[in-house]
């Protein structure tokens, strides 16, 4: 059909303006505002909110794909529940959230459906991505100050460094936040590095109170490091919660919001401990 033909292409073009494109914005990279490490639900709307009030945000996710645990929901059946307020960040980005009838303030979401969205709201609040790259270790000044990340290709690191020996880059910002999940990531490599306590891991599950827990206890953790999502419940021990993602929402909200005053030079937005 007339109109449908696509411009004809060279393959050195294709490969040459990727090339050009990605060294342009990853020189850019190299130093931002926040380090948010962990692409899903908490991530997320962290990197989101923090980019809408124009700090240069980056995202760091060590799989393929952003979303986390969310794209897949509970047992692989792609229903995962969240709970009031939560569902109101979902709605505002036009996502379906249906009522249960039998449990009030619970609603279902389809978690695909919500995960693509709040990559999109990410993306589109000026939050710059790399994935495929995982944290192996921090930068960590003389007088303790997390002053950014050491960051390689997954592949790479998964492949061993006895089969490939790639050295690492660094990624320098102000603040860095551990959105890792159960890993708690960032903080494991502050225990590595000696200056924090072991990271007990989480508690079993006990949905009510791991969701009251995790967005109560979002904080700084450590001179520029805030941990929020899953890893506040793994730096805690506390229990975790299942495929119920409405603290993860939250939370992220929680730790953009003491992120931003934190930066602002706000009174009382830093509480490590």
């Amino acid at each position: 059909m007339e109109g449908l033909h696509p411009a004809p292409l060279r393959e050195r073009d294709v490969t040459r303006h990727i090339a050009r494109e990605f060294y342009k914005e990853f020189d850019q990279l190299i130093e931002s505002d926040v380090i948010v490490v962990g692409g899903g639900p908490s991530g997320l709307v962290c990197a989101s909110d923090l980019a809408c009030h124009g700090f240069r945000t980056l995202l760091l996710e060590q799989s393929l794909a952003l979303g986390g645990g969310f794209w897949s929901g509970g047992y692989l059946m792609n229903k995962a529940t969240v709970c009031e307020p939560a569902d109101d960040i979902l709605k505002n980005l036009g996502v379906p959230c249906k009522p249960i009838q039998e449990c009030a303030g619970m609603t279902i979401v389809d978690p695909p459906h919500a995960t693509a969205r709040l990559i999109a709201s990410a993306y589109e609040a000026g939050a710059k991505v790399l994935n495929l790259t995982k944290v192996v270790d921090l930068i960590l000044r003389a007088d303790g100050v997390l002053e950014g990340v050491v960051v390689n290709n997954t592949t790479a690191e998964m492949a061993g460094h006895d089969v490939i020996h790639v050295d690492p880059v660094a990624l320098e910002s102000k603040i860095v936040v551990d959105a890792t999940g159960h890993d708690a990531v960032i903080v494991e490599l502050l225990n590595k590095r000696g200056v924090y306590q072991p990271v007990p891991g989480n508690g079993a599950m006990w949905v009510a109170r791991s969701e009251a827990m995790v967005v109560e206890n979002t904080r700084e953790v450590f001179p520029n490091c805030f941990v929020t999502g899953l890893a506040v419940a793994a730096v805690d021990g506390s229990p975790r919660m299942g495929p119920a993602f409405g603290s993860m929402l939250l939370s992220g909200r929680r730790a953009a919001d003491l992120v931003r005053r934190k930066l602002k030079g706000e009174d009382g937005a830093g509480c490590f401990s």
